[in-house]
């Protein structure tokens, strides 16, 4: 998971609607990506293709019918009920308003129908921002929020940090 900003409170209430993207959405996805200066960018043709195949784990922020935002995600094929998210990203004209949480909500209450209750992602630990937003999001519905240690910048090819493991899952019941 790549780094958010910090936002302050919103001033005005955007019209934001949220669904699924649609392969059509594919570029956009790249070009929020590649303008938020944070985010690892992956080819266009892999957004594209992530809006085809993994679209029932993903969601779109869409003001006035264009895409301003997005959530990527899968479920973890070794855990089912588990949503990986993969990215975050908000376009920078609409950052502050709270987008990105309600995006993970939305998404969140969609595949929870097909069984997921849980969330994990990846933030390196100088994004102070991501962490929060998962934070407040587990906070908010319940969940235990827990950092693990997952890649070493070691092992990556370039210069990237490490990238923490964020769970965000119900509480253990004990027997």
């Amino acid at each position: 998971m790549s780094p958010s900003r910090t936002s302050t409170a919103p001033t005005t209430v955007l019209a934001v609607d949220y669904r699924q993207p649609t392969p059509d959405d594919g570029a956009r996805l790249w070009e929020i990506a590649s303008d938020s200066k944070v985010l690892d960018v992956n080819s266009s043709y892999a957004y594209v293709l992530w809006c085809h195949d993994f679209a029932a784990t993903s969601i779109v922020a869409t003001l006035d019918g264009r895409p301003v935002g997005f959530v990527t995600g899968y479920r973890r094929p070794t855990d089912p009920s588990t949503l990986m998210i993969w990215q975050v990203a908000v376009d920078d004209s609409c950052r502050g308003h709270g987008i990105a949480a309600t995006m993970l909500h939305h998404l969140f209450d969609r595949v929870r129908r097909s069984g997921v209750v849980a969330m994990h992602t990846t933030i390196s630990p100088d994004n102070v921002a991501s962490q929060r937003l998962f934070s407040s999001v587990a906070q908010r519905r319940g969940l235990r929020f827990e950092r693990r240690d997952l890649f070493a910048a070691e092992q990556f090819a370039d210069s990237h940090a490490d990238e923490d493991l964020y769970l965000l899952e119900p509480e253990l019941v004990e027997p």
